[in-house]
């Protein structure tokens, strides 16, 4: 385990001695699962043969990994996770990421976890023990030790053999380019998004369920804050849409037993003022643009589809790697360009 920025900083300069090059693999593990606000625990990191646990929550100053990182080739798996717990320590994200998980499904791997992928690569099968232990705690016993450093410990050697698979096939270059357009996603990304409580289930409420929705979720959001949990343990997602539907609907919601009575004050306090609230303060429902579907389009998407079905099992891979329906939809009825939704790769093969 590396707990000072002296140790960081000497272990990364050992790393480019051995190696010549920058080349490593990284996981991180945060406190989602524990806490109100999720905080970056660890970074699992391997370079020049030796695999190591960064702690972030002991070094003050993790300015030498950033550095290292920005002229280094980083390979992760499933890296949007880990991109962006990246993005939100460093304000930046390293200039070259490659994802073992895309290059397995782009050789038509179709089982493709971290677990998936080792068995397949190495035939070793890796303990799924530790997955959702709280990382924040210290110390870390050797079972969360051994996890964690097995999220690394192939990662090098698969990606190697990744890009010879993806080199002898001749699809190295979709690779890259698909591991830039998901560098670009992340880094283009906004965290702070608006009416965040418009979450999946909203669209069936009216103005006057959308009232209790926005309520009930910053009523959950604030008990979340002051008891340093996680938003889903004071109530999960749908239970608030389901609140919020038998809400307008004029029946009574009573809150389960178990919670405090300090806390189901405060949500009858809310109630009350969502029903005193005049109906022009209620949230709008968001305008759905109606998709024409004429003859035209239905024949446009079918034989789109039946272009990609057909191509997809010529390479042995998924079709929605190549495009998903709603983007082949989009495309039918002229609503974005292909330059817009597709990288190169896809609209060469949808003959686009």
């Amino acid at each position: 385990m590396i707990s000072t920025s002296q140790q960081l900083q000497q272990f990364l300069d050992n790393c480019t001695k051995i190696d010549g090059q920058k080349i490593c693999a990284i996981d991180t593990e945060a406190d989602s699962l524990h806490r109100y606000k999720e905080s970056l625990c660890l970074i699992q990191f391997t370079a020049g043969g030796e695999c190591v646990l960064i702690d972030p929550l002991a070094i003050e100053d993790l300015s030498p990994l950033d550095h290292y990182l920005m002229d280094a080739t980083v390979w992760m798996h499933g890296a949007d996770y880990d991109m962006t717990m990246l993005k939100r320590e460093f304000e930046r994200l390293p200039k070259t990421v490659y994802d073992t998980q895309i290059g397995a499904r782009l050789l038509g791997v179709k089982k493709f976890g971290l677990g998936n992928l080792v068995e397949h690569y190495f035939d070793i099968v890796l303990s799924k023990s530790s997955q959702k232990a709280d990382w924040g705690k210290r110390p870390l016993s050797e079972k969360m030790i051994d996890y964690a450093l097995n999220d690394v410990r192939y990662l090098l050697e698969m990606g190697d053999m990744i890009v010879a698979g993806l080199k002898e096939k001749g699809r190295y270059d979709w690779f890259t380019e698909s591991c830039e357009t998901a560098q670009s996603k992340v880094a283009e990304r906004d965290d702070a998004k608006d009416e965040q409580w418009r979450i999946s289930g909203s669209g069936k409420l009216d103005s006057y369920g959308l009232a209790f929705l926005r309520g009930l979720w910053n009523w959950r959001d604030k008990e979340a804050e002051a008891w340093d949990r996680p938003s889903f343990m004071v109530a999960p997602n749908r239970q608030l849409i389901e609140w919020s539907i038998a809400l307008s609907e004029g029946r009574r919601v009573d809150l389960p037993n178990h919670f405090r009575s300090d806390r189901v004050k405060r949500y009858k306090e809310m109630l009350a003022t969502i029903e005193a609230m005049p109906k022009e303060e209620w949230p709008a429902r968001p305008v759905i643009k109606r998709r024409k579907r004429d003859r035209e389009f239905d024949e446009k998407v079918d034989s789109l589809i039946s272009t990609r079905n057909k191509t997809a099992e010529d390479l042995d891979i998924d079709g929605s790697l190549i495009a998903s329906r709603a983007v082949i939809e989009m495309i039918a009825a002229n609503e974005a360009s292909p330059e817009d939704l597709l990288m190169n790769w896809q609209r060469q093969l949808l003959n686009l």
